[in-house]
C-alpha cells in the first residue's frame, strides 16, 4: 500500500512541477521579475517560495537534512513581506531561482523514496508530501491568475473546453435534514476541512447551475452597477470607490456588445459561461437583483455532497472516485471555464450541476473554524485568518488542479477580489407555502 502511495505523490509532485515550469519558462526573465499587478507577487517569487516550503517541510523537517539555502528564508516568508513589496527584495535571480528549486526536489525526491510514509501524523498515508503537491498547485493558480494580469502577447494556450451536453435552467430543492460537513477520514484533507461534523440546514433552493455570462449581462443592462437598492452598504461603497461597472476584464465595444479579455486575447463574451472575476459584493448584489441571495457554505456543501438516499456525504458531487475529463473542468486543461451543461456527469444526486471545477463560487459565509478544529500542521495555514474580513469560495476553477480540489476543500478571500477566478451561483430560502 506503502509503495502505491508513494507513486501517487510522486506523480502529484512532478505534476505540480510540469505546470509550475510552463507557467514560468512561458514569460522572458524580465517579465518574471517583474510586478504585473499589486496585488501579485513577481512570478520569480512564486517560483522561489515553491521551493523554499519545499525545503522546510520535506528537506529539513520530513528528511532531517542540512539546509539548501537557509540564508533566504525570510525573504520567501509570506507573512513576512507583503506582496506589493517583494518587488524590492534581494530575491533570487531567475537562474538562481530555477537551480535552487530543482536541487531541493532532487533532495525531496530522496526523502520521499526512504521515507516509510507512517509513525506520526505529518507523514501518515504522505501528509507532508500531499500538502506541499497542494501548496505548488495552489501558486500556480495564483501565478495563472497574473498571467491573467500581465499585458502583452498571449504565451499561454490550450484546447477549448466541451461544449454543453445538456441544457440547464431553473433550481433543485435541497430538503430540510442534517448532513455531515467536513472530514475526518480524507489523508490528505487541510486543517480547514477538519473535523466532519453534523449540521442541520433548513430546506432551501440552489441553482443547478451557475450564473452566466448572458444573465449578468441582463443585470447591468437593468441598471445593476447602478441601483442602490441591491447593494449592501459596505458593497455601495465600494462599487462607488472601486468604479465598478462590470465584471473584471469586460469591456463593451460601440454596438454595446461585450467582450472579455482572457490571457492576453480578447473574444466576444460567451453568453452561456460562467461569469467570472466578479467580487462577493458583485454577486451579492446580482442576486438580490434576482430576487435570491448567495447560498451559505453548509448549503453549498449540502448541496454538493449530500446523498439523499443513503444520507451519506460523498467525497465529490458524482461520488467518491477523482475527477475526470467528463465530471469537472479542473487543471489547467482550459483556459476558460466551459458552458453551463457541460459536465452531466459531474452533477450530484440532487441534481445540481459544475460545483467542482470553471469557477470558485463565493458563499455568504465568513471563514470560521469548524467545531473541533485543530491548527496542523502549522497555525498560519487556517488559522490566523480565521474571524477576518473574508468570505468562503468552494469548488475550485478550471485553474485548481485536482489534488487542491474536493468536496470539502475551503478556499477564501477578501470580499473585494476579482482577480480569481470566481464566479457564483444563487440560492433562495423557501417560502411558508413551499415549506408546506
Amino acid at each position: 500500500m506503502s509503495e502505491d502511495v508513494r507513486d501517487r505523490l510522486a506523480a502529484a509532485l512532478q505534476t505540480a512541477r510540469a505546470r509550475t515550469t510552463l507557467l514560468t519558462e512561458s514569460v522572458t526573465d524580465a517579465e518574471l521579475v517583474a510586478q504585473h499587478s499589486i496585488l501579485m507577487s513577481p512570478l520569480v517569487w512564486d517560483l522561489a517560495h515553491i521551493g523554499n516550503q519545499e525545503e522546510l517541510w520535506l528537506v529539513r523537517d520530513v528528511g532531517g537534512r542540512e539546509p539548501v539555502r537557509a540564508d533566504i528564508d525570510h525573504l520567501y516568508d509570506a507573512f513576512k513581506h507583503a506582496r506589493r513589496n517583494r518587488p524590492a527584495l534581494p530575491l533570487l535571480s531567475p537562474t538562481e531561482a530555477r537551480r535552487y528549486v530543482a536541487t531541493v526536489r532532487e533532495k525531496a525526491f530522496d526523502v520521499l523514496d526512504r521515507n516509510p510514509l507512517h509513525g506520526s501524523r505529518l507523514i501518515d498515508e504522505g501528509f507532508a508530501f500531499a500538502m506541499i503537491a497542494q501548496h505548488e498547485q495552489q501558486h500556480d493558480e495564483t501565478m495563472l491568475a497574473t498571467h491573467q494580469l500581465r499585458t502583452g502577447t498571449a504565451v499561454l494556450d490550450a484546447a477549448p473546453p466541451p461544449a454543453a451536453i445538456t441544457g440547464l435552467h431553473g433550481e433543485v430543492i435541497v430538503p430540510a435534514g442534517e448532513f455531515t460537513m467536513g472530514t475526518s477520514t480524507d489523508p490528505w484533507a487541510l486543517d480547514n476541512e477538519r473535523p466532519a461534523h453534523p449540521v442541520f440546514v433548513p430546506a432551501f433552493a440552489i441553482d443547478r447551475a451557475p450564473v452566466t455570462n448572458a444573465e449578468y449581462a441582463a443585470f447591468i443592462d437593468d441598471g445593476g452597477y447602478e441601483r442602490r437598492d441591491l447593494w449592501s452598504e459596505r458593497g455601495w461603497s465600494h462599487r462607488v470607490e472601486a468604479d465598478l461597472v462590470a465584471p473584471q476584464f469586460w469591456e463593451r465595444d460601440a454596438n454595446g456588445a461585450w467582450w472579455r479579455r482572457s490571457f492576453g486575447r480578447l473574444a466576444p463574451i460567451r453568453p452561456d459561461q460562467p461569469v467570472m472575476h466578479v467580487c462577493f459584493f458583485e454577486a451579492q448584489a446580482y442576486a438580490r437583483w434576482a430576487g435570491k441571495r448567495l447560498p451559505t457554505e453548509a448549503e453549498w456543501e449540502k448541496a454538493a455532497r449530500f446523498d439523499p438516499v443513503t444520507g451519506r456525504s460523498r467525497r465529490f458531487p458524482w461520488g467518491d472516485g477523482e475527477p475526470t475529463h467528463a465530471t469537472a473542468n479542473l487543471g489547467q486543461r482550459h483556459l476558460e471555464p466551459a458552458d453551463v451543461g457541460a459536465y452531466p456527469q459531474g452533477a450530484s444526486l440532487l441534481g445540481v450541476h459544475q460545483l467542482i471545477g470553471d469557477v470558485w463560487e463565493w458563499t455568504s459565509s465568513g471563514f470560521d473554524a469548524y467545531p473541533g478544529f485543530e491548527v496542523f500542521p502549522y497555525a498560519e495555514y487556517s488559522q490566523v485568518f480565521f474571524g477576518g474580513d473574508y468570505r468562503v469560495l468552494r469548488g475550485g476553477s478550471f485553474g485548481t488542479d485536482p489534488i487542491a480540489c474536493r468536496g470539502t476543500f475551503r478556499n477564501w478571500d477578501h470580499p473585494i477580489r476579482r482577480q480569481i477566478f470566481a464566479g457564483f451561483r444563487c440560492a433562495r430560502s423557501l417560502s411558508e407555502d413551499e415549506l408546506r
